[in-house]
């Protein structure tokens, strides 16, 4: 399974890699090839600076060696030893009018002294981080990760669309990254087929871009003022706080030795933290911090 998922992450780099320097039409992917110490690499590529993208990156690896402490700690185990591998990718637009976007699919072995596997799961998701609010786009989006989820199990979506909901939750902020979309983890031969989970976790990742190219497509040109370039700088702080304060995957790697500079790929270019900002009363600004407080049902549930 191991080698038919990295094999699958290879491919599917290139076929996003190939179709986000289409749509941008300038800039293209900078690949770094790395090795981890421990065992294992990935293949790093980013864009930077692009006539849409100011900054993304798009990243498999597949690392494997002992277990570091903590983890065996989190986990509960001893003497334990790991294979995994996933892709990753973050895309920071550059006008505001197009929502960031962030996805991850990912597989997980551990195995015991003797090198028999001890678990295995898989896990990932897709979810929209707008700026401003067009329903339509986050409708569109929802619609074609609850296509994904309904051929596989009528149940998927509403589940994991709630999970989604709940992570991406910056509890601190007491308001959501974004408008959701899809999170799972721990998908697990105890549930379904390894060979089942592979099908449904392929099929959402296979549908990344009809996800989310169209409404590039449609807000890529659209017109922006420097103020709303600065809301969009003021709330992509709220995407780096969450990832450096609650995101799993950003915490394992720092946990597992990962290399750095791929692990922070997703934290965008220009930031700001304004001190106590707080949008003008019922503006487009305001009422999306208003969807923001109270996760939202964008396509039927039934």
């Amino acid at each position: 399974m191991k080698t038919q998922f990295y094999s699958y992450i290879c491919e599917l780099q290139d076929r996003i890699t190939q179709a986000l320097e289409k749509v941008d039409g300038k800039a293209r992917f900078q690949e770094d090839l790395w090795d981890r110490p421990e065992g294992g690499g990935g293949r790093t590529r980013v864009i930077e600076n692009g006539a849409v993208f100011e900054k993304g990156g798009v990243n498999i690896s597949g690392v494997h060696g002992e277990l570091p402490q903590t983890m065996q700690t989190h986990f509960n185990v001893s003497e334990a030893s790991f294979y995994a591998c996933g892709l990753s990718l973050v895309l920071h637009p550059k006008n505001p009018m197009l929502p960031t976007v962030h996805a991850n699919w990912r597989y997980f072995e551990m195995y015991d002294a003797e090198g028999n596997i001890a678990d295995q799961w898989f896990g990932g998701g897709l979810d929209l981080t707008p700026y401003y609010l067009f329903e339509e786009d986050a409708i569109h989006f929802h619609q074609v990760c609850k296509a994904a989820c309904d051929r596989h199990d009528p149940t998927f979506y509403k589940n994991y669309k709630k999970r989604c909901d709940d992570y991406f939750w910056n509890a601190h902020r007491n308001e959501a990254r974004g408008v959701g979309g899809l999170f799972f983890d721990y998908l697990k031969p105890t549930q379904r087929s390894m060979e089942a989970w592979y099908a449904f976790v392929t099929d959402v990742a296979d549908h990344f871009l009809e996800a989310y190219l169209p409404i590039v497509e449609k807000r890529k040109d659209s017109a922006y003022t420097p103020e709303q370039r600065n809301w969009q700088e003021v709330r992509r702080g709220r995407y780096v706080e969450f990832n450096l304060v609650h995101d799993k995957g950003t915490l394992f790697g720092l946990k597992t030795n990962g290399r750095i500079e791929s692990i922070l790929m997703s934290l965008p270019p220009q930031v700001q933290w304004q001190y106590n900002h707080t949008p003008e009363e019922n503006s487009p600004e305001a009422q999306l911090i208003e969807v923001l407080k109270q996760p939202k049902n964008w396509v039927d549930l039934e």
